[in-house]
């Protein structure tokens, strides 16, 4: 069951068409299927075992002030699914600071509120802005294809790693269910980007002026040639849900 909400969200995610409102039910949202309901749709989206091969993330986010003052964060997460079952996972992280002699501008009386992003579905981009001449980019990108699984990375077990000077922090992690990059300067932006089951999404929220900071996220999906007929919906979906197992010690 969990795997049809998945494959229902992920088709939601790729749909290039707008959602409209139900017919004389304007403003009501989407909402959650009920268990009842798809018990009745059983057998319309199965996804197979053996689909997927193999699923990377890579993740890069940088912010720059107007200071000099840099953050900086990358991680990559493997997951090989050619054994079945659990997933084989490979995982590196990678985060620096570096500070700059002059201060931050104020932001006093600016606010920004990112909380909501955690409990979004699907495919989230976010960009919240209370100052002037800021720059900000997310990019997402997908790439499907058939052929050999990448070479394993080196992975030394880490499951984070942070680094921390004055007031910005820059973390990588893979904790329980999700994998997530971080980067925070106290009082002026926060920078973040995620992968969990049946989310993926970038978010920059910048309170103070003169920033810069992007967002990239690449994501590729690796068939066996058996499925390569299979909508990409279903790929992408079995890859996200199955990450439900990933987290220390796998």
């Amino acid at each position: 069951m969990q795997c049809q909400r998945v494959v229902l969200a992920l088709l939601l995610m790729l749909s290039v068409s707008p959602l409209m409102a139900a017919d004389g039910a304007p403003g009501r949202g989407l909402k959650e299927i009920p268990d009842p309901e798809l018990n009745l749709m059983r057998g319309r989206y199965t996804v197979g075992g053996n689909n997927v091969a193999w699923f990377g993330v890579t993740m890069i986010s940088q912010w720059q002030g107007p200071n000099g003052a840099v953050v900086q964060g990358a991680l990559t997460l493997g997951m090989d699914f050619r054994n079945g079952g659990t997933p084989k996972l490979s995982f590196q992280p990678s985060v620096h600071v570096t500070a700059a002699d002059a201060p931050l501008p104020t932001t006093a009386g600016r606010s920004i509120d990112s909380t909501g992003l955690a409990n979004a579905s699907g495919l989230v981009q976010s960009v919240q802005v209370a100052g002037d001449g800021n720059t900000a980019r997310n990019v997402t990108t997908l790439t499907v294809r058939d052929g050999a699984v990448p070479t394993a990375m080196t992975d030394d077990g880490s499951r984070m790693a942070q680094a921390q000077q004055g007031g910005a922090t820059a973390t990588a992690m893979l904790d329980g269910n999700q994998a997530r990059l971080l980067l925070q300067v106290d009082g002026q932006s926060l920078v973040q980007q995620w992968i969990r089951n049946g989310s993926v999404g970038q978010g920059i929220a910048l309170a103070g002026d003169g920033q810069t900071a992007s967002n990239r996220l690449q994501l590729e999906l690796v068939r066996n040639t058996a499925a390569n007929n299979l909508p990409l919906s279903q790929n992408v979906a079995q890859a996200i849900g199955m990450n439900r197992g990933m987290g220390p010690g796998q």
